[in-house]
């Protein structure tokens, strides 16, 4: 018995280490019913309501700039290249910063536009998020955390951002592209193949 409460702590420990996979999970809206509506702060001081994007394609993604699996994917230039590929598709792709004051990943308006600069990054919005509101209306529970919610206001998909659960980029063109596919699927005005898939990353740094 002590033997196994020991390898458990190692692996508590282990996961802590690489900024914690989330186990903590929050109340999720579900696919194939309207997504919940929000009004939220973005990053240049505007006001962005999902009411307003009502006809459009909208892409969620929960971000967290010093999360490891965060890093794998905008170090790899991958994010930003599906950031582009969706806007292209006419999608409006929305970064939601849920951390808290004082936790990993928190940044006001000007650090997220410097960040969103500096790496290239191409979201529509970057959305403020310090009391986790909009993260827990969505139950968002790791960066990344993609949710794609079609023209008609009703969420397509949510989950992982592909099928490998890791901080290497090479594993990148070996996953499934879930949130990719997700996104082609519902501009298209087809079915989400895999609509709900298990997230992988950090745990979203929500305040108490």
């Amino acid at each position: 018995m002590f033997a196994s409460t020991r390898r458990t702590l190692i692996a508590a420990a282990a996961a802590l280490s690489l900024g914690g996979l989330a186990t903590v999970t929050h109340a999720a809206p579900q696919v194939g019913q309207p997504a919940p509506t929000f009004t939220a702060l973005d990053s240049n001081g505007r006001n962005v309501s999902l009411a307003e994007l009502k006809g459009k394609t909208v892409v969620l993604e929960w971000t967290n700039d010093g999360c490891p699996y965060v890093r794998k994917w905008y170090g790899s230039g991958e994010m930003q290249k599906l950031q582009k590929e969706a806007a292209q598709l006419g999608a409006v792709w929305l970064s939601v910063v849920s951390s808290a004051p004082g936790a990993q990943g928190y940044v006001d308006g000007p650090q997220a536009n410097e960040k969103t600069k500096s790496r290239g990054a191409a979201p529509a919005h970057v959305l403020l998020d310090p009391k986790g509101t909009l993260g827990r209306a969505y139950g968002a529970e790791t960066t990344p955390h993609m949710y794609v919610i079609a023209p008609d206001g009703k969420l397509a998909y949510a989950g992982g951002i592909d099928s490998i659960a890791s901080t290497n980029a090479a594993d990148i063109p070996k996953a499934d592209p879930y949130a990719k596919k997700a996104i082609e699927a519902v501009v298209a005005g087809k079915p989400v193949a895999t609509a709900v898939t298990r997230p992988y990353g950090c745990g979203v740094k929500y305040g108490s």
